[in-house]
């Protein structure tokens, strides 16, 4: 099991409910239309951070496959939800950095698709 991974897993996942809570009240009246986006970026990084945590502890999967789907979701956590929240909060205008979404999506994907690999070999 990485360590590194798993300390920023616990780091994302405290994050995560940090930034629900300041989407939720902080941010409530300055996100107006984009706190839907807000939520799911909150939602799929906490998803993410606990499948991380999963995979991190299935005994099944080789320590070389746990690592690469960790971090594929990293990727994802980083690109997805982390454009998401720069676009919401409006830190940085959408056309800036609108192609970095799909590419947190597809690496997602990717970590689901390369898990489930690994649960049909075994």
């Amino acid at each position: 099991m990485s360590k590194n991974i798993l300390f920023f897993t616990a780091v994302l996942g405290a994050l995560g409910i940090a930034l629900g809570a300041f989407g939720a009240h902080a941010l409530k009246d300055l996100l107006g239309e984009q706190t839907k986006n807000w939520e799911t970026a909150v939602k799929y990084q906490m998803f993410h951070v606990l499948a991380i945590l999963i995979v991190q502890n299935t005994p099944q999967i080789s320590m070389s496959s746990k690592n690469t789907i960790s971090f594929l979701f990293l990727i994802g956590i980083l690109f997805f939800s982390g454009s998401l929240f720069l676009i919401s909060s409006k830190i940085i205008e959408a056309k800036y950095i609108w192609f970095i979404t799909p590419l947190g999506g597809l690496s997602f994907i990717s970590g689901w698709i390369l898990l489930a690999l690994n649960f049909l070999k075994k």
